[in-house]
């Protein structure tokens, strides 16, 4: 009998459904021209030679990432439905309450105080005991001595306190250290100072502590230019003679934008010194030194002068300087 083509069994063969051809592999692969691999059992023939999956195992790697892929998707989106439930289905949380803070010691309202102390305290003199005795009993707390340590002798005089420093040594009680010129001398008086509800007074002998020590100052510039500072004196001249008088017409050939002038609080002497540092040639900030004549005032006063020193922001224009600003200098005072 002829040979049948290749998959075609008869039809009688058991196992095989009518029509003689196999039941397809679902899992066989086409090969590049669109058939079958080769049957069961001819030569070379395996799973091995379809070119998929050996086996259903495959498969189940497919099967465990779609379940894992649901089962992340239904993770997100229950997540997005309960979160905004909660925040509007939760109660209000109550508002913490406010920490407790520790009163602090009034500071400015003590530093007041001790002024008006001092201005007492620091002028003595036995013709006017019993009304400095007076006045210190608006100060001092009951029971300290009315007179705060003084002999009923001697003389003193205060010119001038100001307040230096405040330490708190807790909220009731602190030292405000003021800084005094009296009977000729500058010095500090240490001034003890309780505070209770709103109500101050001094609770004992002040203290007499030295003046700040004086700070040594850096040494002069020794790079100047020498060209600039020729070259500044004739219009700074001029400039301050307009900042003098206050002249607006004269101001404005000399400063741009033009500064305001004193308005004949002083007349003017003499340019004494202008130091100009080297630095750029359209821009500079130099300092000069000004000589004051200080008109009489009230009867029985006769002026005099004064040396100012400023510092002075200066730019060139069309070959002329101007000020620009006009403000108090920090170069030391030669003798």
């Amino acid at each position: 009998m002829a040979r049948r083509s290749s998959g075609v069994v008869d039809a009688g063969t058991p196992g095989y459904p009518p029509g003689g051809f196999p039941p397809a592999d679902p899992w066989d692969q086409p090969d590049d021209k669109g058939r079958r691999g080769k049957a069961r059992g001819g030569s070379g023939g395996g799973r091995g030679d379809r070119g998929g999956w050996g086996g259903s195992g495959g498969r189940w790697w497919i099967y465990a990432g779609r379940v894992i892929l649901w089962a992340f998707i239904i993770v997100v989106l229950v997540n997005g439905v309960r979160a905004p439930f909660e925040r509007f289905t939760a109660k209000p949380s109550a508002p913490s309450a406010p920490s407790a803070q520790k009163p602090a010691f009034p500071q400015e309202e003590a530093s007041s105080y001790a002024l008006s102390f001092a201005d007492v305290y620091l002028n003595y003199d036995p013709a006017t005991a019993a009304d400095r005795q007076r006045q210190l009993a608006q100060f001092i707390a009951p029971g300290v001595d009315a007179q705060l340590g003084w002999n009923s002798s001697g003389k003193s005089v205060l010119r001038s306190a100001h307040v230096s420093s405040v330490e708190a040594q807790d909220a009731n009680r602190a030292i405000v250290t003021l800084l005094v010129q009296a009977n000729g001398k500058i010095f500090q008086l240490a001034v003890p100072v309780y505070a209770k509800d709103g109500a101050l007074a001094i609770s004992g002998r002040p203290a007499t502590l030295p003046a700040p020590p004086r700070a040594a100052l850096p040494a002069a510039n020794q790079d100047r230019d020498s060209a600039l500072e020729a070259e500044l004196q004739e219009p700074l001249t001029g400039f301050f003679k307009a900042y003098a008088s206050g002249d607006t017409a004269s101001l404005q050939r000399y400063s741009d934008p033009p500064v305001t002038g004193l308005g004949n609080v002083l007349t003017f002497g003499a340019l004494k010194e202008v130091d100009a540092p080297q630095g750029d040639a359209n821009a500079r900030t130099v300092n000069a030194t000004v000589i004051w004549q200080v008109p009489p005032g009230q009867p029985k006063t006769t002026g005099g002068s004064l040396e100012q020193t400023y510092q002075l922001t200066m730019v060139k224009k069309d070959g002329n300087w101007y000020v620009t600003d006009i403000r108090g200098s920090t170069l030391p005072a030669a003798s």
